[in-house]
Protein backbone atom coordinates (compact mmCIF):
# COMPACT_ATOMS: atom_id res chain seq x y z
CA UNK A 1 0.00 0.00 0.00
CA UNK A 2 1.54 3.23 -0.72
CA UNK A 3 2.10 5.61 2.05
CA UNK A 4 0.59 9.11 2.54
CA UNK A 5 3.73 11.11 0.94
CA UNK A 6 3.99 8.75 -2.02
CA UNK A 7 -0.04 9.33 -2.92
CA UNK A 8 0.64 13.49 -2.35
CA UNK A 9 4.05 13.40 -4.87
CA UNK A 10 2.05 11.37 -6.92
CA UNK A 11 -1.07 13.73 -7.61
CA UNK A 12 1.78 17.00 -7.09
CA UNK A 13 3.42 15.59 -10.88
CA UNK A 14 -0.25 14.39 -12.16
CA UNK A 15 -1.12 17.82 -11.24
CA UNK A 16 1.89 19.62 -12.46
CA UNK A 17 2.12 17.73 -16.10
CA UNK A 18 -1.23 18.56 -16.17
CA UNK A 19 -0.95 22.19 -16.20
CA UNK A 20 1.98 21.55 -18.69
CA UNK A 21 -0.81 20.24 -21.16
CA UNK A 22 -3.67 22.99 -20.76
CA UNK A 23 -0.74 25.81 -21.46
CA UNK A 24 0.34 23.87 -24.66
CA UNK A 25 -3.42 23.37 -25.94
CA UNK A 26 -4.90 26.64 -24.19
CA UNK A 27 -5.59 28.32 -27.61
CA UNK A 28 -5.63 25.91 -29.87
CA UNK A 29 -8.03 23.34 -28.33
CA UNK A 30 -10.55 25.25 -26.22
CA UNK A 31 -12.69 21.73 -25.84
CA UNK A 32 -9.12 19.95 -24.69
CA UNK A 33 -8.55 22.65 -22.76
CA UNK A 34 -12.26 22.52 -20.64
CA UNK A 35 -11.87 18.65 -19.92
CA UNK A 36 -8.50 18.74 -19.06
CA UNK A 37 -10.13 21.73 -16.46
CA UNK A 38 -12.25 19.26 -15.45
CA UNK A 39 -9.17 17.19 -13.82
CA UNK A 40 -7.44 20.16 -12.61
CA UNK A 41 -10.20 21.44 -10.52
CA UNK A 42 -10.37 17.58 -8.91
CA UNK A 43 -6.39 17.43 -8.42
CA UNK A 44 -6.23 21.08 -7.14
CA UNK A 45 -9.26 20.11 -4.46
CA UNK A 46 -8.05 16.98 -3.76
CA UNK A 47 -4.02 18.34 -2.74
CA UNK A 48 -5.87 21.28 -1.41
CA UNK A 49 -7.45 18.76 1.14
CA UNK A 50 -4.08 16.56 1.75
CA UNK A 51 -2.85 20.11 2.87
CA UNK A 52 -0.76 20.67 0.15
CA UNK A 53 -0.08 24.34 -0.57
CA UNK A 54 -0.61 25.09 -4.26
CA UNK A 55 0.46 28.58 -4.35
CA UNK A 56 3.50 27.72 -6.25
CA UNK A 57 2.35 24.87 -7.75
CA UNK A 58 -0.73 26.55 -9.59
CA UNK A 59 0.25 28.53 -12.77
CA UNK A 60 -3.25 28.05 -13.99
CA UNK A 61 -4.95 30.30 -11.04
CA UNK A 62 -8.19 29.56 -12.11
Amino acid sequence: MPSAAGIIKDYVIEFSRLQDWMIAVRETNPDTYDSMHKRYIELKVTLSSLGVSLTELDRIKN
